[in-house]
């Protein structure tokens, strides 16, 4: 979970304007209940506790049966090869990019071609820099450290690991005043590998450090489907080639939803269908769960919708949209808006955010003359 809180938006609508406007009367067209969930949707890249069955056993452990970011793995490659030519450890890497696209797949596969130990970590498990000074004496020459969500680590921590990565040294400060004494403590060797999904909140000094940054894009269709029949493969399920499109298709361009959502439809399969994911199969049980063909689920038609509806389609500012849905203006910006705006429904303008023509036409509406913003061109155009 972010714990930032983001400055309000400007927006052109009253106070009065945002307590009269629920969209209560929205959602119970969508749902039948009130206890939408947020936050645990199916089509969310974060990781979610359940995925560790499907996830664990399904990484690759090689650059070779990794399918996607050809070049990411080109690079690393190079960069592995060149290392162990060396007898070194790695450079230490930082790997960035939207949830679910593979960051610590990464790291466990240069800890494996590299021939070393991995150690995983977050950087909300560190708290304090003896959490750090722990973990970085207990590694052995060599290993890999993984911090996911490194952008989170604290100040006073990364204080401490802007030595540990330069000199593979730190130095540890015990008691207070006259009291006080210094230790020096030489590190083993190691590469540090750091994940985040937010590249710009890492600090100048930290990101100058990584001497390999890598960026992690979506994924295109073919490839998440070549990705569906690789993880159907493992899990023992029967799909043929049309059926595992159709899953990618609604995958919004990430492997974790892709495998998420084949657990999900091979139960369909299993129940309805003949026990094999086929093109119309998956597209019923997915129908079924109201994912659509470019993976909007009811919340994110609610949330275009709503916009359009009590706001003319914008622009309405963040806080004004979040006191309506009754909803974190921060989980709106981090879970909702990302996929909205990279496939070209949703806009940010200097005065709140906008929905755009092609938002207008998936949903089956008519577009006013004037949306608000230019046209735009989508990714699925």
């Amino acid at each position: 979970m972010i714990n930032m809180k983001k400055n309000n938006h400007n927006h052109n609508h009253s106070d009065s304007e945002i307590k009269s406007v629920s969209f209560e009367d929205m959602a119970m067209e969508y749902t039948d209940s009130d206890d939408t969930d947020f936050e645990n949707r199916i089509v969310a890249p974060e990781y979610n506790p359940e995925d560790a069955d499907t996830e664990n056993p399904l990484r690759p452990q090689t650059l070779d049966s990794y399918i996607g970011q050809d070049t990411v793995k080109q690079n690393l490659s190079v960069y592995i090869s060149a290392a162990l030519a060396r007898r070194e450890c790695l450079d230490h890497c930082l790997l960035y990019g939207p949830p679910g696209l593979g960051k610590t797949t990464l790291a466990g596969i240069i800890a494996h071609e590299m021939g070393v130990g991995l150690r995983i970590t977050s950087g909300p498990a560190i708290e304090r820099p003896g959490d750090l000074a722990a973990l970085l004496s207990s590694l052995n020459p060599g290993d890999v450290l993984f911090i996911d969500e490194i952008h989170r680590l604290s100040r006073t921590v990364e204080e401490i690991l802007y030595p540990a990565m330069e000199d593979f040294a730190i130095d540890i400060i015990t008691g207070k005043g006259q009291g006080a004494m210094s230790y020096h403590l030489p590190l083993p060797k190691f590469t540090l590998v750091g994940a985040t999904t937010r590249a710009g909140q890492l600090s100048a000094p930290l990101r100058d450090r990584f001497g390999v940054v890598l960026r992690l894009e979506l994924y295109s269709t073919e490839q998440l489907a070549d990705i569906v029949e690789r993880s159907a493969g493992i899990l023992g399920i029967a799909i043929d080639r049309e059926g595992a499109l159709e899953l990618a298709s609604r995958s919004r361009g990430t492997p974790r939803i892709a495998n998420r959502l084949l657990r999900r439809v091979r139960d369909f399969a299993q129940v309805i269908g003949n026990g094999v994911i086929t093109c119309d199969v998956a597209r019923m049980a997915l129908d079924r769960q109201e994912i659509d063909e470019l993976g909007l689920d009811k919340i994110d038609r609610l949330l275009l919708t709503g916009i359009i509806k009590f706001y003319g389609g914008g622009p309405v500012g963040l806080e004004t949209i979040a006191a309506a849905i009754g909803e974190e203006a921060v989980t709106i910006e981090d879970v909702y808006e990302p996929y909205l705006m990279q496939i070209g429904f949703l806009a940010r303008t200097p005065r709140g955010r906008c929905v755009t023509r092609a938002a207008y036409l998936h949903l089956g509406m008519t577009p006013p003359e004037q949306v608000g913003i230019p046209e735009q061109q989508t990714l699925f155009d």
